[in-house]
């Protein structure tokens, strides 16, 4: 496998992560509904699932996995396509994707604020350390 080819795992992973997220929050929000006695149209905007749902982790850390991981899925996405991919930035890659599980896992268990933003911290600064290089590497190669 090529290093272009290999930088697509990692965006893969985290594709995966964010869909067990997704089946987290499903079980979480039906649990909370049906424990509850909740019905689904009081819930029916995010304004109102705030006030009444009292289990918002998943929810939440879905919604998180949309944020700043997009900027990881396009540098990716950049880094196969314009082929400048190197092993360092394909560990940096594997790096993001370890550190945003373990803010997954924080978030979704203890959710410890100070260790959850240790990790976020971490990986996003390995984000940044992957976009500068690119820019870098786009720089020089042209």
């Amino acid at each position: 496998m090529t290093l272009d080819h290999a930088i697509l795992l990692p965006p893969t992973a985290m594709a995966f992560l964010t869909g067990f997220v997704w089946l987290r929050l499903g079980s979480d929000r039906l649990g909370e509904l049906r424990s509850r006695r909740i019905h689904p149209q009081q819930v029916a905007t995010s304004k109102q699932a705030g006030e009444t749902l009292q289990n918002v982790q998943s929810a939440d850390h879905f919604r998180n996995l949309f944020e700043v991981p997009v900027l990881f899925y396009a540098v990716c996405g950049f880094l196969a396509i314009t082929k400048l991919t190197t092993l360092f930035l394909l560990a940096c890659a594997w790096g993001y994707v370890a550190l945003r599980a373990l803010h997954t896992y924080i978030h979704l268990s203890s959710n410890k604020v100070v260790r959850r933003f240790q990790a976020f911290v971490a990986s996003t600064i390995v984000l940044y350390v992957m976009w500068g290089i690119l820019a870098v590497r786009l720089v020089l190669s042209g």
